[in-house]
C-alpha cells in the first residue's frame, strides 16, 4: 500500500521554512507535517490571512510538496499542564505566555488550538497532531498518595478544556490526533482508553500513533494499532532503543540528557531501534490506514542531514502492498 511519507518539521524549526521544504523535496519526501514553530506556520495568521495561506501553499507547490498535517504540540501541551513554569516559558511565544499567569496561558493556548483547526482547513490538511498536556502527570509515582478523586478531577479538567476545542475541529471538518506520550493525559495503553472515554469518543478526537514512546514502556505497538484501529488518525515514524541490560540504566533515565549512555533508553533514527517496523506496517495494512507516515527525526547521536534521507528510504521499504489474494488460493485453481 502506497502512503505519502512526510517530514515532521518540528525538529527543523531552527531553519527557515523554505530551506526545510527544499531539503525534504531533494530527499524525495511527498510532503510535510508542518509545525507551528519558528517561521514554519503561524496558525493565527493562517486562520485569517488568505494571502499568507496562498504563499505557504505556493512555496510547497514549487517544491512538489503537499501539506498532509499540521502539528501544534507545544501549545497543546499548555492547555492542561499543571504546573506551568519556566519550561513552558522557554517553548511558548510571548503571545501565549503573556504575563506568565498559568490560567491565562492555558486559555490562550486553547484559543490557538482552535485557530489551528481553522488554519488546517484553509491549508487543506485534514489532521492536526499535538499534545494535550496534563494536570495529573505530576502524580505518576503515586507517592505521596494520589487519591482516586484527585485523578478523576484531572480527567474532568481534560474533558472540560478539550471539548470546546474539539467543537471547533468538528465544525471545521478537521480531526485532532493526540500523541500518546509521557507527560500527556494518555501515555500508555490504559490511559489512552480512558482519554477516549473522557472525551466521549468524539469523531474529531483520535490518536497520533508513535511507537517510539511505547517500546521503553514494554507496550506492544502492533496490538495498540489493532485495538485502537478506528482512532489512528496519524502516524509518526520514530524509533527508540532500550539500554537497560547492564543493570544500571533505569527506564526513567535518571534525569540525564538525550544521548547520554547512562540513559535506560533513547530516541534513535528510524530503523536503528527496537520498534518491530515490519509487523507495524503489516498491521497498518490490516486496519487499512490510508493516511501519511510522518518521519519525526530524533537521534542525539546522528547528524540529521544524514538521518532524515536514510529514514525516508527505510520507511519506503516497509511500504509493500498487501496481498491481493491468499497465497494458497492457487492450490484451488483447476
Amino acid at each position: 500500500m502506497t502512503r505519502p511519507v512526510t517530514l515532521f518539521t518540528g525538529q527543523w524549526a531552527d531553519l527557515p521554512f523554505a530551506e526545510v521544504a527544499r531539503l525534504a523535496a531533494s530527499w524525495g519526501y511527498d510532503g510535510l507535517e508542518i509545525a507551528c514553530s519558528g517561521d514554519h506556520l503561524d496558525p493565527w495568521r493562517a486562520a485569517e490571512d488568505g494571502a499568507y495561506v496562498a504563499e505557504r501553499l505556493a512555496l510547497l507547490d514549487s517544491f512538489g510538496l503537499k501539506v498532509m498535517a499540521i502539528s501544534n504540540h507545544l501549545k497543546g501541551q499548555a492547555v492542561c499542564d499543571d504546573p506551568i513554569d519556566e519550561r513552558h516559558h522557554a517553548m511558548l511565544p510571548d503571545l501565549i505566555w503573556g504575563d506568565g499567569e498559568p490560567e491565562g496561558i492555558r486559555r490562550r493556548a486553547a484559543e490557538e488550538m482552535k485557530r489551528t483547526a481553522v488554519a488546517a482547513r484553509r491549508l487543506g490538511a485534514e489532521v492536526v497532531t499535538g499534545f494535550t498536556g496534563s494536570s495529573i502527570w505530576k502524580y505518576i509515582a503515586m507517592f505521596p498518595p494520589a487519591s482516586t478523586e484527585l485523578i478523576d478531577a484531572g480527567w474532568r479538567d481534560f474533558a472540560d478544556r478539550w471539548h470546546p476545542i474539539i467543537d471547533v475541529f468538528e465544525a471545521e471538518g478537521v480531526r485532532f490526533a493526540a500523541e500518546v506520550h509521557p507527560s500527556e493525559m494518555a501515555y500508555d495503553y490504559w490511559t489512552t482508553a480512558r482519554m477516549l472515554e473522557a472525551i466521549g469518543r468524539r469523531p474529531g478526537f483520535g490518536i497520533n500513533w508513535d511507537p517510539s514512546h511505547m517500546m521503553w514502556q514494554d507496550l506492544d505497538p502492533v496490538g495498540f494499532l489493532a485495538d485502537f484501529a478506528d482512532r489512528i488518525y496519524h502516524v509518526h515514524a520514530k524509533d527508540s532503543k532500550r539500554r537497560t541490560a547492564n543493570g544500571r540504566n533505569g527506564r526513567l533515565s535518571s534525569h540525564l540528557p538525550w544521548g547520554d549512555p547512562r540513559r535506560g533508553w533513547d530516541f534513535v533514527s528510524v530503523g536503528h531501534g527496537d520498534v518491530p517496523w515490519e509487523d507495524c506496517f503489516r498491521m497498518l495494512n490490516t486496519i487499512d490506514y490510508q493516511g501519511p507516515v510522518s518521519v519525526e527525526w530524533e537521534d542525539a547521536g546522528m547528524d540529521r542531514l544524514h538521518g532524515a534521507p536514510e529514514a525516508l528510504g527505510f520507511v519506503r521499504k516497509q511500504m509493500f502492498p498487501p496481498a491481493a489474494a491468499a497465497f494458497d488460493a492457487a492450490f484451488a485453481a483447476r
